[in-house]
């Protein structure tokens, strides 16, 4: 069982920024790979930002240079460091994780958090 709590999300103004955590809870786990995922009403959700435990790195192209995706693998904490930040980066923003149950024989499952809305005005 694992459980995912987002906090950080808010309002900025076009060319702040915001700093999203993402905390993942429980216990017979282990994190193989976490990353940030965005929707807006009306749109499919989109990959914004991967991190492996390894620490290899993947973003959308409509973020590189601006965001900023890290973890602490001792915490199981993801976090995304939004700078530059732009009206089409308003979004509902879920923390995923991919993790390995360990209470038994060895199986993955992915884990969605609830949400954190990040609004960007003009």
């Amino acid at each position: 069982q694992v459980q995912l709590m987002e906090s950080g999300g808010g309002l900025v103004q076009a060319g702040g920024s915001l700093r999203l955590s993402c905390a993942a809870s429980g216990s017979g786990f282990v994190i193989n790979s976490m990353g940030w995922y965005r929707q807006a009403p009306g749109n499919q959700r989109e990959m914004v930002a991967t991190i492996t435990r390894g620490g290899s790195l993947n973003y959308a192209d409509s973020v590189k240079g601006r965001f900023t995706i890290s973890r602490d693998n001792a915490k199981n904490t993801m976090y995304l460091q939004m700078n530059s930040l732009k009206p089409e980066d308003t979004s509902v923003y879920y923390c995923n994780t991919i993790a390995t149950m360990t209470g038994g024989v060895y199986y993955q499952r992915i884990y969605w958090g609830q949400g954190t809305q990040v609004t960007v005005s003009s």
